[in-house]
């Protein structure tokens, strides 16, 4: 279990590390276009975040986290991102239910535009106090930013010192606890039999940064064991592994985050329950 727990977190920190990486550099050659045409508008910030999301893979998440982290997008992007994704576990959905699979995301993508809209009004409505971006560092000194430069200050330097041992940490320790929690409990078991509390069920188990719940909703629908709405629910509030590099920049805003898209999910789900979808 903790090789398996190795395993997967040295491949993670490897996609955020490229990711990291390729945003650095890109923040330091075009920050201003990128400010520009992303950062200025809003409306544009939900949408290319949730289009994204809609990719499937956990990697899209990831860019997003890190362009958070960079200060480039803002708190609605990222709740857009993680409502709209399916994670990792969009290629089960793809292989099992094709049909259903499309048609949620194209649910998704929507969702995450709206749901993008309302956590920056969310943000405002509780003063709600967001942690500081991390800048990426710009030496005025150096006028044009040199391979050598690039990698001793800002790969090696920036990124490597500064994010790499704490997002190692937090995503070891997490998913060791969480491939414990499957292999050691019996989630099938614990579903609930009436409707409305099968939606909050699934809600809540989307906050577990892991693929295991996830599936389980996935082959419960594939088998006629519960009805759309309840995967769907379960689709909006998971965010696969995508949330787990926002862990190590901020618990706060991981916690907000999870709140926002929970209590989204559960909203999507009690008007789907009033629809008797």
């Amino acid at each position: 279990m903790i090789l398996e727990a190795l395993t997967e977190t040295l491949k993670l920190l490897f996609i955020v590390f490229i990711l990291m990486v390729v945003i650095e550099y890109l923040v330091l050659r075009f920050e201003k276009k990128i400010r520009r045409y992303i950062t200025g508008n809003p409306f544009t910030q939900y949408l290319v975040a949730s289009a994204l999301g809609a990719i499937p893979g956990c990697i899209d998440a990831f860019f997003v986290v890190s362009l958070y982290t960079a200060g480039i997008v803002g708190f609605g992007a990222l709740a857009a991102v993680m409502i709209s994704t399916a994670g990792d576990e969009a290629f089960i959905m793809l292989a099992m239910i094709p049909d259903t699979a499309l048609i949620i995301f194209g649910i998704c993508f929507v969702l995450g535009i709206v749901g993008g809209f309302l956590a920056d009004i969310f943000v405002k409505k509780f003063n709600l106090k967001l942690s500081k971006s991390c800048c990426v560092p710009v030496h005025k000194k150096e006028k044009v930013i040199t391979l050598k430069h690039f990698v001793k200050e800002h790969v090696l330097g920036h990124i490597v010192k500064k994010h790499m041992p704490k997002l190692f940490l937090w995503l070891f320790f997490t998913l060791l606890v969480i491939n414990w929690a499957l292999a050691n409990l019996e989630l099938q078991s614990l579903l609930p039999k009436n409707y409305l509390w099968l939606l909050v069920f699934a809600a809540i188990v989307g906050i577990i940064p892991e693929s295991g719940p996830h599936i389980m909703f996935v082959v419960l629908f594939s088998k006629g064991l519960i009805p759309f709405s309840v995967l769907l629910v379960n689709t909006i509030s998971q965010d696969g592994h995508g949330l787990l590099p926002l862990l190590s920049h901020s618990i706060k805003d991981t916690i907000y985050l999870q709140v926002f898209t929970t209590l989204f999910a559960l909203g999507v789900g009690i008007i789907l329950f009033l629809l008797g979808v």
